[in-house]
């Protein structure tokens, strides 16, 4: 597998160095998160696109109350926990090396949590039989970045997803090239828009749904 060199914005190095920071969204909701930069690398802190994506769950007019989210390579699992904060039912799913810090974190918010949030193994492109029934939502932050995954990833979000009612959320920094073929391979079998743009943080969030 390739490696992917990942630019970073200036300050987030020390935010990734804080073993614990507290996010604060619309509607007086504060989410903890644990943070091992140390040990866990890119998977195990929280990245700008989460951020943004967890905004922008707490903003959309979109109702997120009551329906099935999955999240994918979730890393500290902010936007699912946050998703699950205002009523969804959540299924928070990353590698095993980081579960025991996504569990951890949905503990440490689950007197908040109004809806559901079950942490769970999904290896991209592996085992998909296990999760049967088509979501609501599929969503995903700072996901697409290591061009040896990307069919993976596409074949999993394709097994996840139902033409009649599954939308796709993905929250990213367009960095190189290979991202923009991506959403072209995305594009294949899904009708794909940009919803926002975050100036600030240069992060795009993209809306699809299948057309396949």
């Amino acid at each position: 597998m390739s490696l992917a060199v990942v630019p970073y914005r200036e300050n987030i190095i020390a935010d990734f160095h804080h073993k614990e920071r507290i996010f604060a969204f619309p509607g007086n909701h504060h989410v903890t998160i644990k943070q091992n930069w140390e040990e866990g690398g890119v998977a195990s802190v929280v990245w700008d696109a989460a951020v943004v994506l967890s905004k922008y769950i707490v903003d959309s007019a979109i109702s997120f109350r009551g329906h099935k989210i999955i999240e994918l390579g979730a890393g500290t699992g902010l936007a699912g926990i946050v998703a699950s904060l205002i009523g969804a039912d959540v299924i928070i799913t990353d590698r095993p090396a980081a579960l025991d810090n996504l569990k951890n974190n949905v503990q440490l918010n689950s007197d908040n949590i109004t809806g559901s949030a079950v942490v769970d193994e999904l290896i991209w492109g592996r085992n998909l039989e296990l999760f049967k029934e088509p979501f609501d939502f599929v969503i995903g932050a700072d996901i697409i970045y290591i061009e040896d995954t990307f069919e993976d990833l596409l074949s999993t979000i394709r097994h996840l997803s139902d033409r009649d009612h599954t939308t796709v959320i993905l929250s990213c920094r367009i960095r190189y090239q290979r991202d923009r073929r991506f959403l072209d391979m995305l594009r294949q079998f899904f009708k794909v828009q940009e919803v926002l743009y975050d100036s600030k943080r240069d992060v795009i969030i993209y809306s699809a749904v299948r057309n396949d």
